[in-house]
Parts: structure tokens; sequence; C-alpha cells
């Protein structure tokens, strides 16, 4: 049996990939930071299934233990500082756990076994003012907030083990990517939560910042058939994961408020608190390689997962009124 190591279990894709793992015949190791406040929500249906060890991005000598216990032969690096607000708030630590965190979990790799694959959970945050559209494997980064910022750097340093180490490092630029478990701070699930809970009464309005960004989104556990598809190949590399459509903030919420038979003009705010002080306004991305090398395509489109999850949401709070 396989084993498969996972930082980051308990996030969005973290959750998916152990559940894709799961039925591909894994075991499944996930790895939880020392804290009476982690939430297991997302992983409550699996959790007799995995198992999960204590360890942390910004101590080395507890991802070294990890791997000598369990000897895993896949490595997936999820775990991150990922909300691009926040990086602005807390710049320091971004960069400790998003950036310098993937060269404890690489250096660790190197020193126990490197014949583990590693997949590094690289960001479309990475491109930020875009020099070219679409954007491919070969497009140079501009990146445009601390979270950006510290996933190039992760993104280089696993290139740079991979060179200099002969890794089977591989880099996943995953343009964004939701689902009915993407955490409440990020603008989708603001935006579909809050569809849902005006339309119940049990809110008024929604105050959002710039409408006119564009996005490339896809669907979460379309995402991770990729990752794992790419530690499956022979030789390591780096692959953009995207729809290759892009849409607007305005055309997400739009969808959104329709599915409910709403008016989104009725109720939206713009609101200068939700601004970024630097703004990434159109991010698409090139996934042929992918398409080529890999065999993947997505699966779910933009306005079936805009559906997905408004009525997830319609679900989880209509249980509550």
């Amino acid at each position: 049996m396989n084993c498969a190591f996972i930082t980051g279990i308990t996030g969005q894709d973290g959750s998916y990939l152990a559940e894709f793992l799961l039925d591909q015949g894994y075991e499944v190791v996930g790895m939880v930071r020392r804290s009476s406040t982690v939430n297991f929500e997302r992983i409550n249906h699996i959790q007799d299934r995995v198992t999960l060890v204590s360890g942390d991005l910004l101590d080395e000598v507890s991802l070294i233990s990890i791997l000598r216990e369990y000897r895993p032969q896949e490595v997936y690096n999820l775990a991150a500082q990922s909300f691009v607000q926040t990086s602005w708030v807390q710049p320091v630590f971004t960069g400790e756990v998003t950036a310098l965190g993937v060269t404890r979990l690489l250096d660790a790799i190197r020193t126990v076994d490197p014949t583990i694959r590693f997949y590094q959970a690289s960001s479309s945050e990475m491109f930020g003012k875009v020099l070219e559209v679409p954007q491919t494997e070969t497009t140079p980064f501009y990146p445009r907030s601390p979270y950006g910022v510290a996933k190039v750097y992760g993104h280089w340093i696993t290139v740079n083990y991979r060179e200099s180490y002969g890794l089977h490092a591989t880099s996943g630029i995953l343009f964004n990517h939701e689902s009915p478990r993407r955490g409440f701070e990020f603008v989708t699930r603001k935006i579909s939560s809050h569809a849902a809970r005006i339309k119940l009464g049990l809110a008024h309005e929604l105050r959002l910042g710039n409408l006119e960004s564009r996005r490339d989104w896809g669907y979460a556990p379309d995402y991770v058939r990729a990752m794992w598809l790419m530690l499956q190949q022979e030789a390591p590399g780096d692959y953009v994961v995207a729809t290759g459509e892009t849409h607007s903030v305005r055309d997400f919420v739009e969808l959104a408020f329709d599915h409910v038979g709403l008016d989104y003009r009725q109720f939206v705010v713009q609101d200068e608190r939700f601004m970024r002080p630097a703004e990434v306004d159109l991010l698409v991305g090139d996934c042929r390689k992918a398409r080529d090398a890999l065999g993947w395509q997505p699966e779910v489109t933009f306005e079936e997962l805009v559906r997905r999850m408004v009525d997830a949401d319609l679900r989880g709070f209509g249980e509550r009124v």
C-alpha cells in the first residue's frame, strides 16, 4: 500500500485530496499543527480512515520525525498561510510558513529519503501583475501581495532542490479553485454564503471590494486529481492547472444571486475596506501542458461550481432556521 503525507489536510484541498487518495487505496497521513483550535470539520467523515500527526512547517525536526516514522512515497505540501488579505497584516508569518516552510520540508525529504515524490502547491497569485495573457508555465512572475511573493519563493526553492539534489519535486501552479468547503473569509464563499443567508432572511447586505477583478475559477476536487497525476509522472515538472476561462467577481455575484431568485444590485455594497493595496486584475491560465502530459481536464463548469456552492450554503444555513 502506498503511503502519502499531506500537510494542510484539514483545509479545502487537503480534505479533497485525502478522500481521493483513500479511494486510490493509499494510506494517508495528515499533519496538523499543535493547536487547540484546529478545525476538523472538513475531514470528520474520513477521520477514522486517516492518521493525523502533530507537526509544523516552522519546525523541521517535526517534519523529519514524521517522514522517518511513516516513510511515505509521496508528500503533498498544501499547508500555508493562504489568505491573501491576511498576508498584508501578517507578512512575516506568511513568509515563514508559505515560503521557508517549503524549504524545511524539502530539506527533510533530502535528509530522510530523496526518493520521496514531492508536490508543492504553487499559485496563480505568483503572476500578480500579469505580463502575458493567458499565463503558462513560462510566464514571468510579478507577485502583488506578501502571499504571492512567498509562493514565488516556495516555487523556486522547489525547482532549486529538484535541480540541485535530483528530487522528484513538482509544482502545480493552480489557479483559483473553489468548493463548498472553501473558508468563509474567501470572496467566493463570502458570496455564496451571503446569497443563501439573504435568501433565508438571515442577512440583508453583502459588502465586497473590487467587483471587476477577474479570475480563472475551477472546482477543487478536479484540481486535487491533477496534483496526484503530477506525482505519477516519471519525471518531475511544473504544471499550470486552470480552466482557461476568466470571470469577474461581479459575474460570480450575479450567478449566485440569480440562483436564489434575487437581484444582487439590491444587496451588494462596495466597501473600501476590502480593496487590496495592490490589486491583481486578470488571471487566466493555459493548461495545455497538463492536458497533454497528464491527460487532465476540468469537469465542473464555472456555472455549476457557483450553483453547488450556493446550494450547499442553503442547506447548511437552512438547517439553522
